[in-house]
């Protein structure tokens, strides 16, 4: 078997055999043991690239790359973020992990998270018209982040065009489109979605993007799970559950979307504190495939990953270790929360 996997990996380097080699990663790794880390610049991509053999002794074998404007776009070169990345850097990024036997999987946030603190992402600023909350919130005081806006003419086909993008760039066979912490949506403000149904809108969103991620790329759509889980029926606090309507919006997509679950803290931290992980059989009584995702507590990424695999259901696919930031890549194959989470899915 282990001769096979490297005859697909020296394949996969020919040009249109990528599927040769996701093929053989599939059958290597029934348990997924992954890493999502902020990539920002060059810099970090060239140190991100030095340690993929420690990573892959360490047990990795997926790592997401939150990529959003960082990318040379070509067809909306005006998005591209500071320090962004060329599409030979993304191509060899892809290289070097299927050459170290990781699955790269791009994201590209979706929805929320077009800004930070005082900063609007480069879609809305030179995109205003696809803003959600268009005029209102100078400097982005009073809000979390901004968020654009569903049924905003022309959305559709310029986020199409920069998935295709980051698709062919990082050659992907999967990608993470974000959609967490949507809290601007249905707003007052939006001429279009005012007075909408918040589930509706979120799940239309959702949909739209699998038509083109799953539907015409034929590729695997991930996405955070937060706006699925009602706040108040399992006891997560609004950060990792919805007050503002969205959990309806579960039943009303496609069952093959992977829904990454993230969970950072001790559950008695929570408002209701809960006495179980609910979201975890939640999620897959509703059929879908489910990748817990743990932060920098290892007391907590222990007990969230023992308590995914106690449930000995094959839709459940291992631990996602989320970085944020809080360590840079030399150091992470040796992060105490990245082996916490991993030692509860040996390889």
């Amino acid at each position: 078997m282990r001769a096979l996997f490297i005859a697909l990996v020296v394949a996969a380097s020919i040009p249109g055999l990528s599927a040769a080699w996701i093929d053989g990663w599939r059958l290597q790794n029934p348990i997924w043991r992954g890493a999502h880390v902020l990539v920002r610049n060059p810099a970090f991509v060239r140190d991100l690239e030095a340690s993929l053999p420690a990573l892959t002794n360490a047990g990795l074998n997926v790592l997401v790359v939150q990529i959003d404007y960082g990318l040379a776009f070509d067809q909306h070169p005006e998005v591209r973020g500071t320090g962004f990345l060329s599409k030979a850097e993304a191509h060899h990024l892809t290289e070097a992990c299927h050459a170290n036997g990781i699955r790269l999987i791009p994201q590209f946030s979706c929805l929320g998270h077009q800004s930070w603190s005082s900063n609007t992402g480069p879609l809305l600023v030179h995109h205003p018209e696809f803003d959600e909350t268009p005029g209102q919130f100078p400097e982005n005081k009073g809000i979390y982040c901004r968020s654009w806006c569903p049924q905003a003419p022309g959305l559709a086909p310029f986020v199409r065009d920069l998935m295709d993008e980051m698709i062919d760039a990082f050659d992907a066979d999967a990608l993470h489109v974000g959609m967490d912490e949507v809290f601007l949506l249905a707003s007052e403000h939006c001429p279009r979605c005012k007075g909408g149904d918040p589930a509706k809108l979120f799940a239309g969103e959702v949909n739209r993007l699998h038509a083109q991620v799953v539907g015409r790329r034929k590729c695997e759509m991930l996405m955070w799970a937060d706006r699925f889980l009602d706040a108040s029926g399992t006891g997560y606090g609004e950060w990792e559950a919805a007050k503002n309507g969205t959990a309806p919006a579960v039943d009303l997509i496609p069952k093959d979307i992977i829904l990454c679950d993230w969970h950072y803290e001790p559950l008695d931290k929570y408002p209701g504190k809960p006495d179980r992980y609910k979201s975890l059989p939640l999620l897959l009584e509703k059929g879908f495939r489910v990748w817990p995702s743990t932060w920098r507590n290892p007391k907590s990424a222990t007990a969230f990953s023992e308590e995914a695999r106690a449930l000995k259901d094959p839709r459940m696919l291992g631990t996602l270790v989320t970085t944020w930031g809080a360590v840079k890549p030399a150091g992470l194959a040796d992060w105490e929360p990245l082996r916490a989470g991993f030692s509860v899915w040996p390889k």
